[in-house]
């Protein structure tokens, strides 16, 4: 097989799992036996295609070949024969591929029952979001698990024991009504943005971005947002990944390395996605309730937005909703955020004294923007040799090689001595 043609199917792969999955969940009324059948297709395309070429419609051609296979097992199960005939007869109906791919174009919703399957109350909270992240975000394992802060091995259980306990459920393959709705929301927002976020800032491999789960992230952050319309905290989500996926073709150099916030030339920020994301931070601000962290956060990416410039963005503001987030989200992550802004507002020991607590946290240890945070403030105060370090630390933890080389260069830049200090 070329080259060329691995990294299509691999591509499809990514793209089309998870509607496959989705679809599958609900003709086999089972997650685990979905996914194993979706992979029995992908093995199928990889020793088919490369000889008779990749299908007009290669994502029909996927679930023909995942509903036959499974019709096959179906036929084997003994503890199925009762519902055979009946599943048989449904999976059955269409068996044309042109049939099957206008089945496909609606797989849209099925992709939202799946994840609403996988919040079930049944299922841990830490599953809940790992199993959508696998089945509907299309992660590996290890991506998941930075996404966490947590080892591999965790994640692995996490996802098999929540597949296992749906199964034993029998859990029904639907979108939930009235306040259940409500219960899983929570869990399905964080879902959702956790794969924005992989996407956004690629957490591994040779890559910042990866565009393909930011636009996973955003078309799941509309539907929801259509299926719940009265709920202000997703309007707030869907606000903050508009604007902040404005921000991607001004995110990376030529040579493909990060560029920061203040470094960014704001011209190639997509207006269009940062009109739609204030459209939907006003919905959400008009609807009844205290705002959320969603909303919150999105006022904080409205504020970068606003701003013609790095200069005239109001940073005071910006560490005010900040000191609102950690009131009702004290979070590590969020208080490092709040670091940045705190010393942005009033100078950078400000902020390096809020950072400097948060060097003890567990869930931080291996977090690399903790110590590249603490460089660049040790480095605004002259301390450039402390600085030094801790960029070459952060540059050690990061999984991402982008990052790992943009901090290296960053601790060329440190003096070998150190600095009078300057506030």
């Amino acid at each position: 097989m070329t080259s060329n043609l691995h990294a299509a199917i691999a591509a499809i792969w990514r793209i089309e799992s998870p509607k496959l999955i989705a679809g599958l969940s609900r003709m086999v009324r089972d997650v685990g036996r979905a996914e194993d059948l979706a992979q029995d297709a992908f093995v199928s395309a990889l020793s088919q295609w490369p000889e008779g070429g990749i299908p007009r419609n290669p994502g029909a051609w996927l679930m023909t070949t995942a509903k036959r296979r499974s019709i096959d097992q179906i036929r084997r199960d003994e503890t199925l024969q009762r519902k055979s005939e009946e599943l048989i007869r449904d999976l059955s109906v269409k068996e044309s591929e042109t049939d099957v791919a206008a089945t496909y174009e609606e797989i849209d919703d099925d992709l939202l029952r799946l994840m609403f399957v996988a919040c079930h109350p049944v299922v841990s909270k830490e599953g809940h979001v790992a199993l959508t992240l696998k089945l509907l975000g299309g992660l590996t394992t290890a991506e998941i698990a930075r996404a966490f802060l947590t080892s591999e091995t965790t994640i692995a259980q996490r996802i098999v024991r929540a597949k296992r306990t749906l199964m034993e459920a029998r859990v029904p393959f639907e979108v939930p009504s009235g306040p259940e709705r409500r219960q899983r929301l929570a869990s399905i927002l964080e879902t959702i943005y956790l794969i924005f976020n992989e996407g956004y800032a690629a957490t591994a491999g040779d890559d910042v971005l990866r565009p393909d789960l930011v636009e996973d992230a955003l078309r799941l952050g509309r539907m929801l947002a259509a299926l719940m319309p009265n709920e202000s905290e997703v309007y707030g989500l869907v606000a903050l990944m508009e604007i902040q996926a404005s921000r991607m073709r001004a995110r990376i150099g030529r040579s493909g390395e990060p560029i920061l916030l203040p470094d960014q030339d704001r011209g190639k920020w997509n207006r269009l996605l940062i009109h739609r994301g204030l459209t939907e931070l006003a919905k959400a601000e008009q609807l009844p309730g205290a705002v959320g962290p969603y909303g919150l956060q999105a006022a904080i990416a409205a504020c970068h937005a606003r701003a013609a410039s790095a200069e005239e963005t109001d940073w005071k503001r910006i560490a005010t909703l900040y000191d609102a987030l950690a009131q009702i989200e004290p979070t590590p992550v969020v208080e490092l955020n709040r670091a940045v802004a705190v010393a942005m507002a009033y100078g950078p020991q400000a902020g390096l004294d809020i950072a400097d607590r948060l060097l003890d946290e567990p869930a931080l240890r291996i977090y690399h923007l903790l110590p590249s945070v603490r460089a660049d403030l040790l480095f605004k105060l002259g301390r450039t040799t402390e600085a030094r370090a801790e960029f070459e630390h952060a540059a050690a933890l990061a999984r991402n090689s982008r990052d790992r080389t943009f901090l290296l260069s960053r601790a060329a830049q440190c003096p070998a001595s150190t600095a009078a200090a300057k506030v």
